[in-house]
């Protein structure tokens, strides 16, 4: 391969010096990766990357994640050098400060061009694998023979940490078998970790392994050397599998006594030693942050090349739209996010029936009635597609044989599964569901969590949201993990009662195109309430209503509960109004919904003046105490489960009416 030029050589090392004296400057951040990797970003962004500055929203943009989301100023070196408005060089200068765009790691939705939030390490890869995903399917959806309106790729930088983590190993496991030859990896093949060599912990074929799962793997044996690199995208973009480059680095090149050794992964380089390695690779020691005008015009040709390339899009669009009336005017609405005017009409109305069916199961119906006016919508489950009740009718699987499927299977991958969710929700032109039981949202937490930080409307469909698995015992009853997600800022958690509430909470989810939503729902079957005797199911939407004041006036006990449990409270408050007492029963379906209410509304529902209080849950009593107060009972379950007959645990653990006759009547007795 031929050597790189004196000006190629000046360009790489302009993004290597923008990060190191953007580190030092504010004595905080990785510049290792940046000046180890920075070759690969050159060669990508200036011959490869298709994309517009001006309008880096544009749907048929290659999408480029940093994985190794530490080394986030390589990103925005590159977004100033590119000529991103609103990245300039005094935003650079102020990396990892209050306020600026260039937060210490990528943040979606925060900083113009981050397709995705990276820094957990793996989670850019596996998000990547979901934008894959949704490239493959749109285009299948909306490509005709002569004319391709979906057509680009999909860029990773991935560094060890990003393969060692057990999520890419599940996403790209995915990612092969769908093949997804417009996923292109580079694995900037360090060897260094902060603890030192990889030699201690990471020795493993890692080339061996992503041939095993079906990636064509390259090889780049001098990580900066342009035309090798150039030479290796070429030849990935050629083959209808994954591909893995494997870029040979070195982490902080250049640095005279840190090269490839760990103080160059988080070490704050001294003046001595970024001037040794300025002067090592010929670049100007003063003035920190130089760039040469030759440099900057190099960089923002790529405003001249995106105009150019977004604009024959267009002109390729009108051309489609002429064609496809209807699809073009459904590709770009579901491109913008917007929701047709009448997609609410669709949901089904439940009628009254005290046998009832399951939250998951009334579910099932909502999904299918959406899928119906939602074209974006898909979805998939760990798994458990038949326990969660997701498939969606009349599609196929999405496989490599039929991408237009809305059906994903992840197989036991939940953690892979929910970043490969916020990919989807987050490449724009889809709507995406991810399923799992309830117990095992732990194992996609760190990418749930990442849903709520990036403000993405990733939907999370869990069912069995109790104890009621019976024998199934308590490694499958979830028992903690409500109050768990109560706890996770910008996210709203809905616990429907019966089905119609149900359609509620999909209506809800839907809407929060900017946040995540998660169902937990019913395995048993509930009541369905009738709505001529109860509130109108639609005050889920408030979070919590009171569903009726029974007995006489004026209330004298407050009754409330969540879910399944809502049963429970309104056959005792039956009762209890037979017997004279003045009753109001409250469904809470979602607490975060409810706090975000006013407080003249919150204390209309809760009559805070009442002092008789209980909460019933099949979950934990964290959180309850703010709504029964001090002088309040729950009936909750703070222990885990057991192996037993659903009705034996009903009686065990105190969820009965009878139970919640006894408690209310010693509340009553005592106040």
């Amino acid at each position: 391969m031929k050597a790189n030029t004196p000006f190629q050589e000046e360009a790489i090392n302009a993004i290597r010096f923008l990060s190191a004296d953007a580190v030092q400057r504010a004595n905080s951040g990785h510049a290792g990766q940046p000046m180890g990797s920075a070759a690969i970003a050159y060669t990508l962004f200036t011959k490869h990357l298709k994309f517009n500055p001006a309008n880096p929203k544009w749907a048929d943009r290659d999408r480029f994640i940093l994985s190794a989301g530490h080394g986030s100023m390589l990103l925005y070196s590159l977004f100033y050098l590119s000529g991103y408005e609103e990245m300039t060089m005094e935003q650079l200068k102020q990396f990892r400060r209050p306020n600026s765009l260039t937060p210490g790691h990528p943040e979606y939705g925060h900083t113009a061009g981050v397709e995705t939030t990276t820094g957990p390490l793996g989670q850019g890869l596996a998000a990547a694998v979901g934008m894959a995903i949704a490239e493959a399917h749109l285009a299948a959806t909306y490509n005709k023979v002569e004319n391709k309106i979906v057509d680009h790729y999909t860029y990773v930088i991935a560094g060890d940490g990003d393969l060692m983590e057990g999520i890419t190993s599940e996403a790209s496991s995915l990612a092969g078998h769908l093949s997804l030859g417009k996923l292109i990896c580079f694995y900037d093949d360090n060897r260094v970790t902060i603890d030192g060599g990889t030699d201690i912990t990471f020795t493993e074929d890692r080339a061996k392994r992503y041939e095993a799962y079906g990636w064509q793997v390259l090889h780049v044996e001098d990580g900066n050397n342009v035309d090798e690199i150039d030479q290796a995208i070429i030849k990935a973009k050629a083959d209808p599998r994954p591909t893995l480059i494997v870029c040979r680095t070195v982490l902080g090149y250049g640095y005279p006594t840190w090269g490839g050794l760990s103080e160059a992964h988080s070490g704050i380089p001294t003046d001595e030693e970024l001037a040794g390695a300025k002067k090592a690779l010929g670049y100007p020691v003063e003035p920190k942050f130089y760039v040469s005008d030759a440099v900057l015009a190099h960089y923002r040709e790529a405003l001249t090349r995106g105009e150019e390339a977004e604009g024959q899009w267009k002109k390729q669009f009108e051309v489609y739209a002429q064609a496809e009336p209807e699809l073009a005017s459904q590709f770009k609405r579901v491109m913008a996010g917007e929701l047709p005017k009448d997609w609410k009409n669709v949901f089904p109305v439940f009628a009254p029936d005290a046998k009832g069916l399951a939250t998951r199961t009334a579910s099932h119906k909502i999904i299918n009635a959406l899928a119906g006016v939602l074209p974006g919508l898909v979805g998939g489950s760990a798994d458990l597609s038949g326990s969660n009740s997701t498939k969606i009718e009349n599609t196929a699987l999405f496989q490599k044989e039929s991408y237009e499927g809305r059906n994903i299977a992840y197989g036991v991958r939940e953690h892979a599964m929910g970043a490969i969710n916020n990919g989807l929700n987050q490449h724009g032109g889809l709507i995406s569901f991810a399923a799992t039981f309830l117990i095992f949202s732990d194992y996609l937490r760190p990418a749930l969590r990442l849903s709520a930080l990036s403000d993405t409307g990733s939907i999370w469909v869990f069912s069995h949201d109790s104890f009621c698995l019976g024998q199934d015992g308590p490694t499958h009853q979830p028992i903690e993990h409500l109050s768990s997600l109560r706890a996770m800022p910008n996210l709203v958690t809905l616990r429907p009662a019966d089905a119609n509430e149900t359609v509620t909470a999909w209506k809800i989810a839907i809407e929060r195109r900017h946040a995540p939503t998660v169902l937990a729902l019913t395995r048993q079957a509930v009541p369905t309430f009738d709505r001529q005797k109860f509130a109108d199911a639609v005050n889920t939407e408030k979070g919590a209503y009171v569903m009726a004041d029974m007995g006489p006036a004026p209330v004298e006990l407050v009754l409330m509960a969540t879910g399944s449990e809502v049963e429970l409270i309104v056959k005792a408050a039956e009762i209890l109004a037979e017997e004279g007492v003045g009753v109001r029963v409250i469904s809470m379906p979602s607490w975060e919904l409810f706090e975000a209410q006013p407080q003249a509304y919150q204390d209309e529902v809760m009559l805070p003046e009442i002092k008789a209080r209980l909460a019933v849950e099949a979950a934990t009593s964290l959180g309850w105490h703010k709504w029964v107060g001090p002088e309040g009972k729950m009936i909750t379950l703070d222990r885990f489960g057991a192996s037993a007959p659903n009705d034996f645990l009903f009686k065990e653990f105190g969820f009965t009416v009878e139970n919640v006759l006894a408690k209310s009547r010693e509340l009553l007795a005592c106040l």
